[in-house]
């Protein structure tokens, strides 16, 4: 067999690509061994490496809040802690939503163009940060004026999250069974690794140019501009990588109808459901980290100035992690069943959570973030096993129904579709996450917010009287008072660790039940499920 591809012909695309080039196949098949080795492996492989490069830019954009977000309050800009998650949290939320239709303009648009616009799509979180967020303009506003345009620039980051879907649904009818646990787990770890990337890379790029020993202080000049202008390179050659070398598959159809035929299989929303715990762990910790370690930690941050300001609180390094274990988990899923790596990970996930509340209790930032380490790389591993018993299950399903190639393209069609649905529920998992997290820092936040508002009090009071001793000793008192909130309410991330290790018994329970139990809710789940262990 041979692949039947509008003008060019693969020969000659291979030989000689043109200027322009509109890559549709037609006839595809990487079931089949030798037309998968004949000609689909190179092209799949070719669209798999432009694919994670353009999602990772998109993660990287979508993540860039949480380091944005704990920098305000040196370009003068201050917020309560609960409005900094917001600031964290929007972007989660909007990114959730977009990966539905993402998904649909796959099919609609083809992987190829969907690429190359949804890349397009960066250029406008970048560039409303760069100019709007360090702006003297901003600066002017009042206080609730800047936390709404803050919010609606964080807001469009959300483009960046959507594009994990449309990616890894394109990406999923490129490559045979039997390699889809790998191919998805390294287009995913990729698109991960953007969280760490951008948590590692933006701290150092807005500092360029401040003295180091400026750097050191709690406060410190920082150019927030340069956040949104290094991507604008990077986007440009994901645009140009998708136009000139990705590919679109005629037979990537995931329309309404599988979409509907999806929703009605019991697996499409346990899935979700489960990926909740997976994937939103690690997007909602990714985005959340550096606030809480920030909040939870400051006198070891204090005496650690270097992690503080170059590293931002050392909040990468779990996203590292997570990303790794991705394809450790597709390929570990791929030899030993997702289900048995799914309920591993869920199990770890809630004896490192218990951990960690002990580090917060004892206020140890080792244990507290060794702790933090060890679930991200459960949630990265997770992550991949969840994906991975998605189309394994589905391709189970498609066999029951007959076997044949039209059943089975049917079958991944709506493999593709819960992809679309699990990824568009598992980031609203994250967004959770971080109101979670809100929730619990209310108490601190108005405790604070006396504070500074008697304060600021005193210090006006004052300075009106003439009396600019008095007015300095009113800045130290409000700091001071401020010092001693923060230190009374150090534990104030507990209660939602708590509910965190509620549903990761939860979860983990529902993978036992549906997915290793031999006697399951009904004659049809357990049948199905037993495929992918």
């Amino acid at each position: 067999m041979s692949a039947t591809i509008e003008q060019p012909t693969i020969p000659q695309s291979e030989q000689s690509p043109p200027a322009v080039r509109r890559h549709w196949i037609d006839h595809w098949d990487p079931d089949d061994e030798q037309f998968w080795e004949s000609t689909g492996k190179k092209i799949a492989r070719r669209n798999l490496v432009f694919s994670i490069f353009a999602e990772h830019i998109g993660f990287s954009i979508w993540v860039l809040w949480a380091v944005i977000a704990i920098n305000l309050a040196n370009v003068g800009i201050t917020m309560s802690l609960s409005e900094l998650f917001w600031l964290t949290a929007v972007p989660n939320l909007v990114g959730s939503f977009l990966r539905i239709p993402y998904t649909f303009a796959v099919p609609r648009f083809g992987g190829r163009i969907w690429t190359l616009f949804s890349a397009a799509l960066l250029l406008i979180p970048s560039l409303l940060l760069a100019i709007i967020v360090p702006s003297g303009w901003l600066a002017d506003q009042a206080h609730d004026t800047q936390f709404w345009i803050l919010l609606a620039v964080a807001a469009t980051a959300g483009v960046g999250g959507g594009n994990f879907s449309s990616s890894m649904a394109n990406i999923s009818f490129f490559y045979p069974e039997k390699h889809k646990g790998k191919a998805l787990g390294l287009n995913a770890a990729g698109g991960n690794l953007g969280v760490a990337v951008s948590q590692l890379v933006v701290p150092l790029v807005i500092i360029i140019g401040v003295p180091a020993a400026a750097v050191k202080a709690t406060q410190h000049e920082v150019h927030l501009a340069y956040a949104g202008l290094m991507w604008l390179p990077l986007i440009i050659v994901a645009m140009v990588g998708a136009w000139f070398y990705m590919d679109s598959l005629s037979q990537a159809k995931s329309d309404k109808q599988s979409y509907a035929k999806a929703a009605r299989q019991p697996h499409a929303w346990i899935m979700s459901i489960l990926y909740i715990g997976t994937f939103g762990s690690f997007i909602g910790y990714s985005f959340a980290l550096p606030l809480v370690i920030k909040n939870t930690f400051p006198e070891f941050l204090g005496k650690h100035p270097f992690i503080a300001t170059y590293l931002a609180g050392l909040g990468f390094v779990g996203a590292l992690i997570g990303s790794i274990a991705r394809p450790i988990g597709g390929w570990l899923a791929d030899r030993i069943g997702g289900a048995k790596v799914t309920l591993a990970c869920f199990l770890g996930m809630g004896a490192f959570t218990l951990l960690a509340i002990v580090g917060v209790q004892q206020h140890s930032f080792p244990l507290f973030f060794g702790a933090f380490c060890a679930i991200f790389a459960l949630a990265g591993a997770g992550n991949g096993s969840t994906y991975r018993m998605i189309p394994a299950i589905f391709a189970t399903l498609g066999k029951r129904e007959g076997g044949d190639l039209a059943t089975r393209l049917d079958f991944k069609r709506q493999a593709a579709a819960v992809i679309g649905i699990a990824g568009a529920i598992g980031a609203f998992g994250g967004f959770l996450i971080q109101v979670v997290f809100r929730q619990a820092s209310l108490g601190a936040t108005v405790e604070m917010g006396k504070a500074t508002k008697a304060g600021q009090a005193l210090i006006a009071k004052a300075t009106e009287a003439g009396d600019s001793a008095a007015a300095a000793a009113a800045k130290a008192d409000l700091v001071a008072t401020k010092a001693q909130i923060a230190a009374a309410h150090s534990d104030w991330s507990i209660p939602a660790l708590w509910v965190f290790l509620a549903a990761y018994v939860v979860m983990a329970g529902m993978t036992w039940a549906f997915y290793m139990r031999r006697s399951s809710v009904s004659s049809r789940v357990p049948s199905v499920a037993e495929a992918s262990v």
